[in-house]
């Protein structure tokens, strides 16, 4: 399984293919630093503001995620801290509804956290019982672990180059 690049002008898919280039050479987005277009300039998100989804038991299994990879969950109340993530490179990238890159052909998404140090998070999973398994290739923009969550959803870590 190769990880999609991030940050770079090509997105590869699993195959190593191109899926889609960016000319990020400007500010413009034009790689001459001409102008590309006349139209205004396309508001966008600032990043994402929330990963909402199905559980069979939703408070284990958002307690499991705040317990080993320290993701905080909604807060009940306004005066609870939410968790904050740190400002980076994020990858949307719609794939195949017959794509094996998932795992279980059943799960409908996989999650990809940054993370600081792939190796510690691996030995605190490993030391709670949690399976894992880091790629032993390291790609031009980093290193990556895939794991399960309780339910089953994958989860692929991501310690940027």
């Amino acid at each position: 399984m190769m990880p999609l690049a991030i940050g770079g002008s090509v997105l590869f898919g699993a195959g190593g293919n191109s899926m889609s280039t960016q000319a990020q050479d400007s500010p413009n987005g034009s790689a001459t630093g001409h102008q590309v277009s006349a139209e205004p300039a396309l508001e966008k998100v600032t990043g994402i503001g929330g990963f909402f989804f199905r559980a069979h038991d939703p408070k284990a299994l958002g307690r499991w995620y705040q317990e080993h990879l320290g993701v905080l969950v909604i807060p009940t109340s306004y005066g609870q801290q939410s968790w904050k993530q740190e400002a980076g490179e994020t990858a949307f990238a719609p794939f195949p509804e017959t794509t094996k890159y998932f795992g279980d052909m059943s799960k409908q998404w996989m999650i990809n956290f940054r993370v600081r140090d792939l190796d510690k998070m691996a030995a605190q999973l490993r030391g709670a019982g949690i399976e894992i398994a880091i790629d032993t290739q390291a790609y031009p923009n980093g290193r990556f672990a895939s794991l399960k969550d309780p339910e089953g959803n994958p989860i692929q870590l991501w310690q940027p180059a």
